[in-house]
């Protein structure tokens, strides 16, 4: 088995002294995992940020053997906001949502390339708007849709809400004007919160799945 791609870095883990474990989302052939040697040495450490595009290719003896990769940098991510500890946070998040939520070798181009924005979305101003509605697309595609214009037509805007499994959920007032970008420390700090609740009404608690801390690190810099 043997195929190239590009893709994104979504987790490593040290496999040994010199070589690492990684998974990365890849445009043709989904999340997949394998073995990177010689990862773990400082020439290459660079390379291996979370977030990061790389162009790959990776082989393996069967498709139900753990592969290796080789990797190269196309774009660093992470790296270019190593001093804005929000925007890493952000980056880390992103990443981590899409690892735990993205089956393995199943092909999604859609939230890919959603993905592939958001990483050149960070030098916005209203970055953390953009991400927030990145969350909402990515909930929709996973098989969750909100119509927002619905409920605003409905009597349930009265008081801006929606029932999911028997919980009564507040909407962010962010949420219902997509192109208003004057918002607040609170309107982001109570959309991350209505989105981490959808996240967790859905799929985390469902699946019996750990929510990423650097997702809950993320919001506590809007408290």
């Amino acid at each position: 088995m043997y195929w190239k791609d590009e893709g994104y870095l979504l987790y490593k883990s040290n496999y040994n002294e010199n070589s690492i474990i990684v998974e990365v989302f890849t445009l043709n052939h989904g999340k997949y995992s394998g073995i990177v040697y010689g990862g773990a040495s400082k020439k290459q450490k660079r390379n291996y940020q979370i977030g990061n595009k790389i162009s790959l290719s990776w082989k393996s003896k069967s498709e139900n053997r753990i592969g290796y990769f080789s990797i190269e940098l196309i774009k660093p991510v992470s790296p270019l906001f190593f001093e804005d500890k929000k925007k890493t946070t952000c980056i880390l998040a992103a990443a981590s949502i899409l690892k735990i939520l993205l089956p393995e070798g199943q092909i999604n181009k859609t939230i890919y390339l959603s993905f592939d924005e958001l990483t050149n979305q960070f030098n916005c101003d209203d970055w953390i708007r953009l991400y927030i509605f990145w969350e909402l697309f990515l909930i929709k595609e996973l098989g969750f849709d909100i119509n927002f214009l619905d409920i605003k037509k409905s009597q349930t805007h009265i008081n801006n809400t929606i029932e999911i499994n028997d919980r009564i959920l507040k909407i962010p007032k962010l949420l219902f004007y997509q192109n208003n970008k004057n918002v607040s420390k609170f309107d982001v700090k109570e959309a991350l919160i209505f989105n981490k609740d959808l996240l967790m009404e859905n799929f985390i608690i469902p699946n019996r799945l750990r929510f990423p801390i650097s997702r809950n690190i993320l919001e506590k810099y809007y408290n």
